[in-house]
């Protein structure tokens, strides 16, 4: 039970934040914060993604591309241009470093103002960082797994972050429903997205980019959401109205 709980307690914290800040906040502006509450929700980002971490500027820039350019060859992770996930996770990753290296200048329309924090950016990204991380999952495999199947988890700590965007980008351009017709093939893939939190409502959120509701219809439950109309009335975060 332990180890359950552990792993899903990793699963959603992780992708909490991933959707929250690095998604809704970092790309999309979807609300505001001060400086306090940003360096907050930078480190809660660090630590639950933890060996997968990723930087908010790369992250925010390769998803505006996904955006401007969805289902197009220019897209960073459409399904329909490449032939398997782990090729779409490859071509991901490579895209991501050239923008988290400064290897390459974004194009004019996503040269923008990104959260970033230099102490995060630079030790969240380093090989030893992530090593580090993964030592610590195999270290509370072993003192708390009852049983050998148990460490097959852990693959999926050490990548936690690729693997729910994998799940999204794949699934949320391939399956499921669509309530709009945004002239890519985003589709819902659940009507209830419990599991991915809100993220794959890709049809939805293509639909209106900057509303933080990902749900539209009365079917549809955005997890997220609920948490981030907290933080709103707590004046925590400030949502942006949409029109």
């Amino acid at each position: 039970m332990i180890i359950l709980a552990f792993f899903l307690c990793h699963w959603f914290f992780s992708l909490f934040f991933q959707t929250f800040f690095l998604h809704r906040y970092a790309s999309h502006k979807m609300f505001k914060m001060n400086s306090f509450w940003e360096k907050v929700f930078y480190m809660c980002t660090f630590l639950f993604l933890g060996s997968s971490f990723l930087n908010p500027r790369a992250y925010a820039i390769m998803h505006r591309m996904h955006h401007a350019y969805s289902d197009t060859e220019k897209d960073p992770h459409s399904p329909h241009f490449i032939k398997d996930v782990w090729g779409m996770m490859i071509k991901t990753k490579n895209i991501y470093m050239n923008y988290q290296r400064f290897q390459i200048e974004p194009e004019p329309q996503f040269r923008d103002r990104y959260p970033a924090w230099g102490f995060i950016d630079r030790i969240g990204d380093l090989w030893i960082t992530r090593v580090c991380f993964g030592l610590l999952y195999i270290a509370f495999y072993i003192t708390f797994a009852s049983y050998w199947w148990m460490f097959l988890l852990l693959p999926i700590h050490f990548f936690m972050g690729p693997i729910h965007g994998a799940i999204v980008n794949w699934c949320g351009h391939k399956y499921g429903y669509s309530n709009f017709d945004n002239d890519d093939h985003s589709k819902n893939t659940l009507p209830f997205d419990f599991l991915m939190l809100g993220e794959l409502f890709q049809n939805n959120h293509h639909k209106k980019p900057n509303d933080a509701n990902f749900a539209k219809r009365w079917f549809e439950f955005d997890p997220s959401y609920p948490v981030i109309k907290l933080m709103h009335k707590l004046r925590i975060i400030q949502l942006r109205k949409v029109g």
